[in-house]
């Protein structure tokens, strides 16, 4: 008998970061997408869990719901957890963790309604329960409704598995696409990254452009549960197929190691045919030959990087180099400060709502085509 369609999905983003996650689910053809606080609602069934893995780029991890009950106190979430259908999801060979939230309920302490849970799914079903297991199933208890989900991505889904050499404060992968997304990129024109570090921005635009799936070449907890079905997640992973692009996407970095980790990230992704790799100040920055296209960069920011002085100078200069060279392109700029933004004197529209970023709030600031 076929494992029950999870009742909802629930992809996960930064705050900040939902509207441009719902629109790549909807360009997805996923169904009744949603924007929440903190993500995305869309529904679908096990191959729509399967799918969001495997093809979106923005979302950080993908949840799917698999049952609600109510319960005033403990020994009622005790004894509803069960009658719950365990078996029809989990598997007993299968270790899980299991982690609780409660909020404005009579049940108020995380830890023992989380050790309930647990202990149903060990005595009724057999599976060991161990802090360290890569499955978890999450309680939410909230105005006494519990609601039980299975984080379906285990590991983040930023960790893709090619990206080994990491910069500094280097940007994850899915927050990188989704500020791409937010500055309108589709894959269909060249993008440049004059301060590139382990080269996160190239490898996501080129990806796109290529139309390679960002979780070809890694594994996901899903293929745990009891609702897998081997055969059908091989198809649908084999049925995407990488495209061929004539574009180019361009890295520059000052520093020798981030240019050389950046090409061997893109060689690890079998996108190196496609980026161009440079060490290189921004003030030698030249535009590349042929049509226009999305200048993307998220320089230092003053918090991490010594003399704010010396900050505002290379926003600066970032800016000349700019305008006086790359009229047609676009620009997007990740920052943490207006007056870094506004001290490249580029024409940015109002930016991107706050996001938090390696402790601290970022936004993205974007140009129309520069004259």
């Amino acid at each position: 008998m076929a494992a029950p369609d999870p009742t909802g999905i629930f992809l996960t983003a930064p705050p900040g970061l939902e509207g441009p996650l719902a629109d790549e689910a909807r360009a997805a053809g996923f169904a009744e997408v949603k924007s929440h606080p903190g993500g995305v609602a869309v529904a679908g069934g096990w191959p729509e869990v399967w799918r969001a893995n495997l093809s979106l780029r923005g979302a950080s991890r993908v949840l799917a719901r698999i049952g609600e009950f109510r319960a005033m106190h403990v020994a009622q979430l005790d004894k509803r957890a069960r009658k719950f259908p365990w078996s029809d999801h989990l598997r007993p060979d299968i270790p899980v963790r299991v982690e609780a939230a409660c909020k404005r309920s009579r049940i108020y302490h995380d830890r023992a309604a989380a050790q309930r849970v647990a202990r149903a799914i060990t005595e009724e079903l057999g599976a060991p329960v161990t802090a360290d297991a890569a499955l978890r199933v999450m309680l939410r208890i909230e105005d006494d409704l519990c609601t039980l989900s299975l984080d379906t991505s285990g590991e983040p889904l930023h960790r893709r598995g090619f990206k080994q050499y990491v910069g500094k404060a280097a940007m994850r992968e899915t927050m990188a696409a989704l500020f791409l997304r937010q500055c309108g990129y589709d894959g269909t024109e060249p993008v440049l990254d004059p301060m590139c570090g382990s080269g996160t921005f190239l490898l996501e635009a080129a990806e796109m452009a290529t139309g390679r799936a960002p979780g070809r070449a890694r594994r996901f907890a899903f293929e745990d549960l009891a609702s897998f079905d081997a055969e059908g997640w091989t198809a649908l992973r084999e049925a995407t197929v990488p495209r061929t692009t004539a574009l180019t996407f361009h890295g520059r970095d000052r520093d020798a190691g981030a240019i050389k980790g950046a090409r061997e990230n893109a060689l690890r992704a079998g996108v190196a045919d496609h980026c161009t790799f440079a060490q290189g100040a921004i003030s030698d920055l030249t535009r590349p030959e042929g049509p226009p296209g999305l200048v993307i960069v998220n320089p230092p920011y003053g918090g991490r990087v010594g003399n704010k002085k010396m900050i505002y100078g290379l926003y600066a200069a970032l800016g000349r180099v700019l305008l006086d060279g790359f009229s047609g392109w676009r620009v997007g700029l990740v920052t943490t400060e207006g007056g870094l933004a506004r001290a490249t004197a580029l024409p940015f529209a109002p930016p991107g709502p706050p996001v938090a970023h390696g402790g601290l709030k970022v936004r993205l600031w974007q140009t129309g085509p520069l004259p």
